[in-house]
């Protein structure tokens, strides 16, 4: 396996597809009662059993047009221009989202600002980190990178990436031996996890982020911390996707179904004060999820960016044209919001499907008054 940095050019996405990572959250799972995280080391090897508390809940029963099964249901179309509601500090009203790329397949998730805040996207189909400009141009930033599906960057410049064993309908030649793992791509190559509770050989991860201490948290319906130690279940009965801290690191925050539970974070690998921290108001369930300065949550959802204030407060709703599957904070100043949205139609107003999931992906973006933050890992 190959992952190398490459400068070049991609046009706008038409040779090289991009696969929108549409892994919709299931309904929640029952929480736990507060108390610490405890850290408890997955089972050694590629055999491991099910764990009841890290095992997703049953799928709903799929219409007959759904897409096939394991994957999200067919997206649907975009939705009427819907007005911005101002949120102090956060968003003005009289802005509206830009379209500013589009793909087949699963071609955009795991959005991350890179340090130059352009948006860096895990394209799961193509196994490809996909770097987008500000001016809707593309490049390759990783190349080969099997499976891939979510990033996170850590200060020292490391680029970690969550790798997802392939769907069903999947025509790579080798996609029997992508496997799920936690890796570090750049600047040098090495594998962190590839087994963890669930079941065998593992649940594919749905997001990370990086801890600046060498490892990263996790999520793949329970959340886990790997590093070169190996992998850790550091909490269960959750159903979780979406992962973010707090800008001073001492707060882990996951979405848990319509949920978003909070950790304090004590070191590497450990976590105490699981809390509710806040609902999702205006309805859906969490995907992803990012924060600015002030310590404001921004999370994915089908109605829109739901927006929370730092003590869980509910601040409002942005509403977007599609479901989101991705949301983060970049632009050279960092005051731009950008989603993945599920779907995306052809110059005749079709919808396209491709890939494994039937599936496609469009990223827009809309200015916000907040501010991300610089170095933060996603």
């Amino acid at each position: 396996m190959i992952h190398r940095f490459v400068r070049s050019e991609d046009t706008g996405g038409n040779k090289m597809g991009k696969t929108v990572s549409a892994m919709l959250s299931g309904m929640c799972m029952a929480m736990m009662a507060l108390g610490p995280a405890s850290a408890q080391p997955a089972a050694p090897g590629g055999s491991l059993g099910k764990a009841p508390s890290c095992t997703p809940p049953p799928a709903a029963p799929r219409p007959p047009a759904a897409a096939p099964a394991g994957g999200p249901p067919p997206a649907p179309p975009p939705r009427a221009k819907l007005p911005i509601t101002a949120i102090p500090g956060v968003i003005a009203s009289n802005v509206g989202w830009t379209k500013v790329w589009q793909h087949e397949s699963n071609s955009a998730d795991g959005l991350i600002p890179d340090q130059d805040g352009n948006v860096l996207m895990a394209q799961e189909d193509y196994d490809t980190v996909l770097r987008l400009h500000p001016d809707g141009s593309t490049d390759v930033a990783v190349a080969g990178a099997k499976g891939i599906g979510a990033v996170s960057i850590d200060r020292q410049g490391r680029l970690y990436g969550a790798h997802r064993t392939e769907r069903p309908k999947s025509v790579k030649p080798d996609k029997d031996q992508i496997m799920n793992a936690i890796r570090i791509l750049t600047p040098s190559e090495q594998v962190i996890g590839q087994a963890w509770a669930g079941n065998a050989p593992a649940e594919r991860p749905n997001d990370l982020i990086a801890d600046n201490h060498g490892g990263v948290w996790f999520t793949a319906v329970c959340l886990y911390y790997a590093s070169p130690t190996g992998v850790t279940t550091v909490a269960e009965n959750l159903n979780t996707n979406g992962i973010n801290l707090s800008p001073d690191e001492k707060t882990l925050y996951v979405t848990n179904g319509p949920a978003i539970v909070a950790f304090d974070v004590k070191g590497p690998g450990k976590l105490a004060n699981r809390r509710d921290f806040a609902r999702l108001q205006a309805g859906g369930s969490g995907d992803g999820m990012a924060v600015d300065s002030a310590g404001r949550l921004y999370v994915s959802s089908g109605p829109g960016v739901q927006v929370f204030d730092k003590t869980g407060q509910y601040l409002g709703l942005i509403p977007t044209p599609r479901d989101v599957i991705s949301v983060t904070i970049a632009g050279p100043d960092r005051k731009t919001l950008f989603v993945s949205g599920a779907g995306a139609e052809d110059d005749k107003g079709q919808p396209i499907k491709a890939g494994p999931q039937d599936w496609a992906a469009t990223v827009y973006k809309i200015p916000l008054l907040a501010q991300g933050i610089k170095g933060h890992a996603k």
